[in-house]
Protein backbone atom coordinates (compact mmCIF):
# COMPACT_ATOMS: atom_id res chain seq x y z
CA UNK A 1 0.00 0.00 0.00
CA UNK A 2 0.94 3.88 -1.03
CA UNK A 3 2.86 5.39 2.27
CA UNK A 4 0.43 8.37 3.02
CA UNK A 5 0.51 10.46 6.23
CA UNK A 6 -2.61 8.95 7.18
CA UNK A 7 -1.16 5.53 7.52
CA UNK A 8 1.57 7.41 10.08
CA UNK A 9 1.43 7.62 13.80
CA UNK A 10 -2.26 6.93 13.61
CA UNK A 11 -2.25 3.59 15.35
CA UNK A 12 -4.70 2.20 17.76
CA UNK A 13 -3.94 2.52 21.46
CA UNK A 14 -5.24 2.86 24.43
CA UNK A 15 -6.31 6.26 24.12
CA UNK A 16 -7.99 6.41 21.17
CA UNK A 17 -9.41 2.71 21.06
CA UNK A 18 -11.60 0.69 22.24
CA UNK A 19 -13.46 -3.13 21.42
CA UNK A 20 -16.94 -2.20 21.26
CA UNK A 21 -19.11 -4.77 23.33
CA UNK A 22 -22.34 -4.86 25.12
CA UNK A 23 -20.65 -5.55 28.19
CA UNK A 24 -19.59 -1.78 28.82
CA UNK A 25 -23.47 -1.14 28.94
CA UNK A 26 -23.90 -3.02 32.04
CA UNK A 27 -20.82 -1.36 33.60
CA UNK A 28 -21.95 1.93 33.02
CA UNK A 29 -24.99 1.23 34.23
CA UNK A 30 -23.46 0.18 37.41
CA UNK A 31 -21.93 3.44 37.70
CA UNK A 32 -24.23 5.86 36.62
CA UNK A 33 -28.26 4.16 38.25
CA UNK A 34 -26.32 1.91 40.69
CA UNK A 35 -29.63 1.62 42.86
CA UNK A 36 -31.86 1.83 40.25
CA UNK A 37 -33.83 -1.34 40.04
CA UNK A 38 -32.09 -3.88 37.43
CA UNK A 39 -33.99 -7.29 37.65
CA UNK A 40 -38.17 -7.81 39.00
CA UNK A 41 -38.54 -10.95 39.26
CA UNK A 42 -41.91 -12.43 41.66
CA UNK A 43 -40.40 -11.25 45.01
CA UNK A 44 -36.84 -10.76 43.72
CA UNK A 45 -35.67 -6.74 43.25
CA UNK A 46 -32.32 -6.16 42.65
CA UNK A 47 -30.46 -2.87 41.28
CA UNK A 48 -28.03 -2.44 38.69
CA UNK A 49 -25.01 -2.38 41.22
CA UNK A 50 -26.15 -6.25 42.32
CA UNK A 51 -26.58 -7.22 39.38
CA UNK A 52 -22.92 -5.61 38.55
CA UNK A 53 -21.43 -7.58 41.61
CA UNK A 54 -23.52 -10.82 40.88
CA UNK A 55 -22.17 -10.93 37.18
CA UNK A 56 -19.06 -10.23 37.88
CA UNK A 57 -19.31 -13.21 40.47
CA UNK A 58 -20.39 -15.44 38.27
CA UNK A 59 -17.70 -15.10 35.61
CA UNK A 60 -15.19 -15.44 38.53
CA UNK A 61 -16.46 -18.97 39.41
CA UNK A 62 -16.77 -19.72 35.82
CA UNK A 63 -13.21 -18.79 35.52
CA UNK A 64 -12.13 -21.18 38.77
CA UNK A 65 -13.68 -24.06 36.67
CA UNK A 66 -11.07 -23.66 33.40
CA UNK A 67 -13.70 -21.62 31.86
CA UNK A 68 -11.76 -19.26 29.10
CA UNK A 69 -11.52 -17.47 25.88
CA UNK A 70 -13.90 -19.23 23.16
CA UNK A 71 -15.04 -22.20 25.55
CA UNK A 72 -18.42 -22.35 25.36
CA UNK A 73 -21.26 -22.26 28.36
CA UNK A 74 -24.86 -23.17 27.52
CA UNK A 75 -27.95 -22.58 29.21
CA UNK A 76 -31.50 -23.99 28.92
CA UNK A 77 -33.09 -21.27 31.14
CA UNK A 78 -36.55 -19.50 30.57
CA UNK A 79 -36.38 -15.73 31.27
CA UNK A 80 -34.92 -15.57 35.06
CA UNK A 81 -32.19 -13.52 36.30
CA UNK A 82 -29.67 -15.73 35.91
CA UNK A 83 -30.48 -15.57 31.92
CA UNK A 84 -29.86 -12.02 32.16
CA UNK A 85 -26.26 -12.52 34.90
CA UNK A 86 -25.24 -15.44 31.59
CA UNK A 87 -25.55 -12.68 28.85
CA UNK A 88 -23.02 -10.80 30.84
CA UNK A 89 -21.35 -13.00 32.98
CA UNK A 90 -20.27 -15.58 30.31
CA UNK A 91 -18.88 -13.12 27.96
CA UNK A 92 -16.80 -11.61 30.83
CA UNK A 93 -14.69 -14.69 31.00
CA UNK A 94 -14.16 -14.38 26.84
CA UNK A 95 -16.49 -17.64 26.69
CA UNK A 96 -19.33 -17.58 24.27
CA UNK A 97 -23.01 -18.33 25.25
CA UNK A 98 -25.32 -20.51 23.86
CA UNK A 99 -29.03 -20.53 24.86
CA UNK A 100 -31.10 -23.78 23.80
CA UNK A 101 -34.21 -23.55 22.74
CA UNK A 102 -36.57 -24.44 25.58
CA UNK A 103 -39.27 -26.38 22.79
CA UNK A 104 -36.80 -28.79 21.25
CA UNK A 105 -36.23 -32.27 22.21
CA UNK A 106 -33.32 -34.50 23.25
CA UNK A 107 -31.47 -35.26 20.33
CA UNK A 108 -31.54 -31.76 19.18
CA UNK A 109 -30.10 -30.75 22.22
CA UNK A 110 -27.49 -33.43 22.38
CA UNK A 111 -26.35 -32.09 18.66
CA UNK A 112 -26.13 -28.52 19.70
CA UNK A 113 -23.92 -29.18 22.96
CA UNK A 114 -22.46 -31.75 20.85
CA UNK A 115 -21.32 -29.62 17.81
CA UNK A 116 -20.78 -26.45 20.44
CA UNK A 117 -18.55 -28.06 22.53
CA UNK A 118 -20.51 -26.72 25.60
CA UNK A 119 -17.99 -26.77 28.76
CA UNK A 120 -20.44 -26.13 31.24
CA UNK A 121 -24.37 -26.13 30.77
CA UNK A 122 -27.14 -24.15 33.10
CA UNK A 123 -30.50 -25.80 33.38
CA UNK A 124 -33.54 -24.58 35.24
CA UNK A 125 -35.03 -28.03 37.24
CA UNK A 126 -37.87 -27.55 35.33
CA UNK A 127 -36.19 -28.67 32.12
CA UNK A 128 -34.20 -31.78 33.95
CA UNK A 129 -35.98 -34.46 32.25
CA UNK A 130 -35.06 -33.40 28.60
CA UNK A 131 -31.90 -32.46 29.46
CA UNK A 132 -30.64 -35.48 31.07
CA UNK A 133 -32.15 -37.77 28.12
CA UNK A 134 -29.65 -35.25 26.03
CA UNK A 135 -26.65 -35.48 28.16
CA UNK A 136 -27.20 -39.63 28.34
CA UNK A 137 -26.98 -39.54 24.44
CA UNK A 138 -23.71 -37.58 24.81
CA UNK A 139 -22.49 -40.41 27.34
CA UNK A 140 -23.88 -42.69 25.40
CA UNK A 141 -21.42 -42.07 22.52
CA UNK A 142 -18.40 -41.78 24.72
CA UNK A 143 -18.41 -38.18 24.79
CA UNK A 144 -17.17 -35.92 27.53
CA UNK A 145 -19.66 -33.69 29.05
CA UNK A 146 -20.25 -30.49 29.93
CA UNK A 147 -20.33 -29.17 33.84
CA UNK A 148 -23.66 -29.22 34.90
CA UNK A 149 -24.80 -26.47 37.11
CA UNK A 150 -28.51 -26.28 38.56
CA UNK A 151 -30.65 -23.18 38.30
CA UNK A 152 -33.61 -22.89 41.01
CA UNK A 153 -36.57 -20.74 39.58
CA UNK A 154 -38.32 -19.43 42.73
CA UNK A 155 -41.64 -18.88 40.57
CA UNK A 156 -42.00 -22.04 39.38
CA UNK A 157 -44.15 -24.78 41.00
CA UNK A 158 -44.07 -27.67 39.42
CA UNK A 159 -41.85 -30.94 40.06
CA UNK A 160 -38.42 -30.56 39.75
CA UNK A 161 -35.51 -32.78 39.80
CA UNK A 162 -31.99 -31.59 40.20
CA UNK A 163 -29.32 -33.32 38.28
CA UNK A 164 -26.09 -30.93 38.14
CA UNK A 165 -22.88 -30.67 40.37
CA UNK A 166 -23.45 -27.54 41.72
CA UNK A 167 -26.74 -25.22 42.81
CA UNK A 168 -26.47 -22.08 40.99
CA UNK A 169 -26.28 -19.21 44.03
CA UNK A 170 -23.41 -21.78 45.33
CA UNK A 171 -21.78 -21.21 42.14
CA UNK A 172 -22.16 -17.55 42.31
CA UNK A 173 -21.16 -17.13 45.91
CA UNK A 174 -17.79 -19.02 45.43
CA UNK A 175 -17.05 -16.22 43.02
CA UNK A 176 -15.28 -12.54 43.36
CA UNK A 177 -18.04 -10.05 42.87
CA UNK A 178 -14.80 -7.37 42.23
CA UNK A 179 -13.28 -9.83 39.61
CA UNK A 180 -11.42 -7.96 37.10
CA UNK A 181 -12.33 -9.17 33.61
CA UNK A 182 -11.44 -7.33 30.12
CA UNK A 183 -12.90 -6.43 26.97
CA UNK A 184 -12.41 -8.52 24.09
CA UNK A 185 -9.32 -7.62 23.02
CA UNK A 186 -10.88 -7.81 19.03
CA UNK A 187 -14.20 -6.84 19.22
CA UNK A 188 -14.70 -9.71 16.32
CA UNK A 189 -14.43 -11.99 19.21
CA UNK A 190 -17.24 -14.12 19.59
CA UNK A 191 -20.41 -13.48 21.93
CA UNK A 192 -22.63 -15.87 21.26
CA UNK A 193 -23.94 -19.20 19.35
CA UNK A 194 -27.09 -19.26 18.76
CA UNK A 195 -28.82 -22.14 16.90
CA UNK A 196 -32.18 -22.52 14.30
CA UNK A 197 -34.63 -25.49 15.58
CA UNK A 198 -33.25 -28.38 12.69
CA UNK A 199 -36.34 -28.54 10.69
CA UNK A 200 -34.75 -29.64 7.66
CA UNK A 201 -32.01 -31.84 9.26
CA UNK A 202 -29.20 -31.32 11.76
CA UNK A 203 -29.51 -27.61 13.88
CA UNK A 204 -27.16 -24.90 11.97
CA UNK A 205 -25.60 -22.51 13.95
CA UNK A 206 -25.29 -18.81 13.72
CA UNK A 207 -22.03 -16.68 15.51
CA UNK A 208 -22.34 -13.34 16.90
CA UNK A 209 -19.53 -10.78 17.97
CA UNK A 210 -19.43 -8.64 20.28
CA UNK A 211 -19.28 -5.70 17.67
CA UNK A 212 -22.24 -7.04 16.16
CA UNK A 213 -23.74 -7.16 19.23
CA UNK A 214 -23.09 -3.96 19.83
CA UNK A 215 -23.99 -2.18 17.10
CA UNK A 216 -27.46 -4.20 16.47
CA UNK A 217 -28.88 -3.74 20.00
CA UNK A 218 -32.31 -2.99 19.14
CA UNK A 219 -33.51 -1.42 22.29
CA UNK A 220 -31.69 1.67 24.00
CA UNK A 221 -29.67 1.23 26.69
CA UNK A 222 -30.09 4.55 27.54
CA UNK A 223 -33.46 4.29 27.70
CA UNK A 224 -33.24 1.40 29.54
CA UNK A 225 -30.93 3.16 32.37
CA UNK A 226 -33.62 5.69 32.82
CA UNK A 227 -36.38 3.66 33.83
CA UNK A 228 -37.48 2.68 37.23
CA UNK A 229 -37.43 -1.04 35.98
CA UNK A 230 -35.59 -3.35 34.02
CA UNK A 231 -37.70 -6.66 33.39
CA UNK A 232 -35.31 -9.64 34.01
CA UNK A 233 -34.81 -11.40 30.45
CA UNK A 234 -34.87 -8.35 28.44
CA UNK A 235 -31.39 -8.28 28.69
CA UNK A 236 -31.40 -10.90 25.90
CA UNK A 237 -31.98 -7.60 23.70
CA UNK A 238 -28.41 -8.01 21.90
CA UNK A 239 -28.19 -11.97 21.65
CA UNK A 240 -31.79 -13.43 21.24
CA UNK A 241 -32.31 -12.16 17.10
CA UNK A 242 -32.47 -14.94 14.87
CA UNK A 243 -30.29 -15.23 11.42
CA UNK A 244 -27.51 -12.55 11.67
CA UNK A 245 -24.05 -13.45 11.41
CA UNK A 246 -20.44 -13.32 12.66
CA UNK A 247 -20.42 -10.50 9.56
CA UNK A 248 -22.43 -7.94 11.67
Amino acid sequence: MKSSIYTQGLDKNPANYVAQSPLTFIERAASVYPERVAVVHGEIRRNWAQTYARCRAFASALTKHGVQRFDTVAVMLPNIPAMVEAHFSVPMTGAVLCALNTRLDAPAIAFMLEHGEAKVVLIDPEFSGVMGAALNILRDKNLPLPYVVDVSDVLYQGSAKPIGAIEYEQLIASGDPQFSYQLPADEWDSICLNYTSGTTGNPKGVVYSHRGAYTNAPISWSGICRATRFICGSCRFFIAMDGVSHGQ
